[in-house]
C-alpha cells in the first residue's frame, strides 16, 4: 500500500479500533486459480501474538479454507471513506489550483491462516460474534434460543479459520495535508451531508 507519511497512522490503538468498529474484512488470498477476495466478520484476540490474532468462520463448502491453508493472506478493514470536493475548502476560490479527492481509513492486517476444523472452536467465535453484535438489541439473540440439533447442523457446515497477525499497515488519509481552515471547511460539508463518521475521523487525525 502506498504510504505518504502524513497519512500512515503507527498508532496500535487506532489500527486496533478500525478493526474492531469494522469487523467485516475483506480476506485476500492467492490460490491455484488466482487471486480471491473472502468478505467475513472478524473478532480480534489483542492478546494473542505480537499484533493480535484474527479469528473467524467460513462455510465449509467454500474452498478458501483447504486452498489458503498456511498461506499468507491479508484481510482489508476499510473504515470512514468518502469523496471530497475542492469546493469545500475555501482556498479554493482565492487559486483554484485544487482538485477533488477521496479521504479514508484502512488497515491491512497481513499472516498466515491456519485452519481450526473443530466445532468448539467454531461454536465459541460464532458465540463471540453473536454476543458482540446483538450486544445493542433490547432482548439480545443467543444460541441457545434456536434448537440445539439446528444449532449443531449449522456449526457441522461452517470451518473455523485464524490468522496470527504478523504485519499492519495502516492508512488513515484524512486531508492531514490541507492547511486548517480548507480542512475545517471539508469536515463541515461532510457533516452537513451527513457523513458524519468520516467528519469525526477527519476531526481526530487533524495535525
Amino acid at each position: 500500500m502506498y504510504q505518504p507519511p502524513h497519512f500512515t497512522e503507527r498508532n496500535v490503538e487506532e489500527q486496533r479500533r478500525i478493526m474492531a468498529e469494522h469487523p467485516l474484512g475483506m480476506l485476500v488470498t492467492h490460490t491455484a486459480q488466482g487471486l480471491d477476495a473472502d468478505h467475513l466478520p472478524f473478532e480480534l484476540d489483542a492478546a494473542r501474538g505480537p499484533h493480535g490474532t484474527l479469528m473467524g468462520h467460513v462455510a465449509r463448502a467454500n474452498p478458501v479454507w483447504q486452498a489458503a491453508a498456511g498461506q499468507d493472506v491479508m484481510v482489508v478493514f476499510r473504515a470512514a471513506q468518502g469523496y471530497i470536493s475542492p469546493s469545500w475548502y475555501p482556498s479554493k476560490h482565492e487559486t483554484h489550483r485544487l482538485v477533488p479527492t477521496w479521504n479514508y481509513e484502512v488497515v491491512h492486517a497481513h499472516g498466515k491462516l491456519r485452519v481450526v476444523d473443530e466445532q468448539r472452536f467454531v461454536r465459541g467465535i460464532v458465540a463471540r460474534l453473536t454476543r458482540h453484535h446483538e450486544a445493542t438489541e433490547a432482548t439480545p439473540w443467543k444460541m441457545g434460543d434456536a434448537p440445539a440439533d439446528f444449532i449443531d447442523q449449522l456449526l457441522a457446515a461452517i470451518v473455523g479459520i485464524e490468522i496470527e497477525i504478523t504485519r499492519l499497515e495502516c492508512k488513515r488519509k484524512l486531508s492531514q495535508n490541507r492547511e486548517a481552515r480548507d480542512l475545517d471547511g471539508a469536515i463541515r460539508s461532510l457533516g452537513e451531508r451527513g457523513a458524519g463518521e468520516l467528519a469525526a475521523a477527519m476531526q481526530q487525525a487533524r495535525p
